[in-house]
């Protein structure tokens, strides 16, 4: 694992320092790119965020990366989304009226219940679902208003609740979708991004 090196994906709203920083104290060497074909062919690829889908879907299209980010995820090589990251997987969101996610599986981002402090801000327990090989019950640092409720069909789930439960990450093959934010998350997270980074042809549902 140590000195491993990771693509990050520059989409132009990501609190880059942090997630930069968290790879490094995991044992990773990061790279920032906006190259195609290193998001397709890259050994292991981290797709941040933080904002809106709209801003972030209009960032990978104005750089061309939207069919490399598909083609990847669709094919299970190793990557890690984070925050917004997890929400660009989805087809839409309830934030970004008209703007298409990537589709890797469907489902609509839809906003917290009023009932509940929006956004949710701080720290909130995982509980890791049936099948969850990286993900472990823990305490995770979420800063969001948009959560997805339910998972797609053939992901791993770990879920959290403010309101009501929802998806805090996902996992399948070698993609790692999380809701929260792993950098920002103390040791926990720094387990589960050393986990990721350690991973070997990924894991089954």
């Amino acid at each position: 694992m140590k000195n491993t090196f990771v693509q990050v994906v520059s989409t132009g709203t990501a609190n880059m320092a942090s997630v930069l920083a968290g790879l490094e104290r995991a044992g990773a060497r990061p790279q920032i790119t906006a190259d195609p074909d290193r998001i397709l062919h890259a050994d292991r690829l981290v797709l941040p965020g933080v904002g809106s889908l709209g801003a972030a879907m209009s960032r990978l299209e104005e750089n061309g990366l939207v069919e490399a980010l598909r083609d990847r995820l669709l094919s299970g090589r190793p990557t890690l989304a984070v925050c917004v990251g997890l929400q660009i997987l989805c087809e839409s969101s309830a934030e970004s009226p008209g703007v298409r996610g990537l589709g890797v599986f469907s489902g609509r981002v839809e906003r917290f219940d009023r009932s509940v402090r929006v956004p949710q801000m701080g720290w909130n327990r995982v509980e890791a679902g049936d099948g969850c090989e990286l993900i472990e019950g823990g305490y995770a640092y979420f800063a969001n208003s948009y959560r997805l409720v339910d998972p797609p069909a053939g992901f791993c789930a770990a879920f959290s609740d403010h309101g009501g439960r929802f998806v805090a990450a996902l996992e399948r093959g070698g993609v790692l979708a999380c809701q929260f934010h792993p950098e920002l998350s103390g040791a926990w997270g720094l387990e589960l991004l050393r986990r990721w980074l350690e991973q070997n042809g990924g894991v089954t549902c």
